[in-house]
């Protein structure tokens, strides 16, 4: 997939109306559309993607913070065997914070939201080519208003 930042350079292109070649720009948003519905369908799917594996890794570091994982899980994983690294084991209640404050379960968030951050990216582009011939008919309009007709 296509990181965000390539998606928002391509559009700072792509978002451009060329005032002198307004019916090559509507012609062109067929092509602009295709490509960016595109790149959203692989983007929700991979939010969805994401999403399975923080929890596939919340229920796997919740064993882990239990004590129910079995030690050849944590080796299969790399985990110390302690993970609370001689500390006394948390109440239940402080279960959850040892789990948001995992460096695991942290950059597993943050691949979520940036997923999620790609595709509403590129909802809000597509929501903007829908409504650029729009735009288009308003500036010939605007034309030719000014010119007295």
């Amino acid at each position: 997939m296509i990181d965000i930042e390539t998606i928002l350079s391509e559009w700072e292109q792509d978002s451009k109306i060329d005032q002198n070649a307004l019916d090559a720009t509507t012609i062109e948003c067929a092509v602009l559309h295709q490509r960016y519905l595109k790149y959203y369908t692989r983007a929700k799917l991979l939010v969805k993607k994401a999403e399975a594996e923080q929890a596939r890794l919340q229920l796997d570091k919740y064993l882990y913070y239990t004590g129910k994982m079995s030690r050849a899980d944590m080796d299969k994983r790399g985990w110390d065997y302690d993970p609370f690294k001689g500390l006394t084991k948390p109440l239940k209640s402080e279960l959850e914070l040892w789990m948001k404050a995992d460096p695991d379960i942290e950059k597993c968030d943050l691949k979520v939201e940036v997923a999620k951050e790609t595709a509403n990216a590129l909802k809000e582009i597509l929501d903007t080519l829908r409504w650029r011939n729009q735009s288009i008919k308003n500036i010939i309009d605007w034309r030719r208003f000014q010119a007295g007709s």
